[in-house]
């Protein structure tokens, strides 16, 4: 475990946490000592660039869960993982620039209740589902768009 420790550059409890997520697997040497095979630290490379574009580790585990156990992800396993994340990012990208765009127009009370605020509930849209809170989801109002 050390030793994977530092090839990779995370903390011996990173790698732990990992582990019990089901992300990277090891087995136990006769003396208790963890092993790991060849194929963790490129998969160990992909958790973290998945995770620096803030991919949930939910869906790193499902996307390294299609991979054959024991090999070393190759180019073609990559392409194949990061185009299923590219949708999501392209999603995430386009609210937060909506979401910029209309912070513009907030007065910044913070009440977020106003019936023409523009962040919450543009155009009182909100009414037309009764009273009371309405929106629990950011990305809820930029949807109805």
């Amino acid at each position: 475990m050390g030793e994977v420790a530092a090839r990779s550059g995370l903390a011996v409890s990173t790698l732990h946490f990992y582990e019990s997520k089901g992300l990277i697997s090891s087995w136990r040497t006769a003396g208790n000592q963890r092993r790991y095979s060849r194929d963790v630290l490129r998969r160990v490379g992909i958790i973290k660039v998945a995770q620096s574009t803030g991919i949930p580790l939910a869906e790193i585990r499902a996307a390294l869960d299609t991979l054959p156990n024991g090999r070393t992800p190759n180019a073609k396993d990559w392409a194949r993982l990061s185009a299923r994340w590219c949708e999501d990012l392209d999603r995430r990208i386009e609210q937060l620039t909506l979401l910029r765009n209309r912070l513009e127009e907030c007065i910044g009370c913070g009440c977020l209740s106003m019936d023409s605020c523009p962040l919450r509930n543009p155009g009182d849209v909100a009414a037309e589902e009764g009273s009371g809170p309405q929106y629990l989801d950011v990305g809820r109002w930029a949807r109805r768009e």
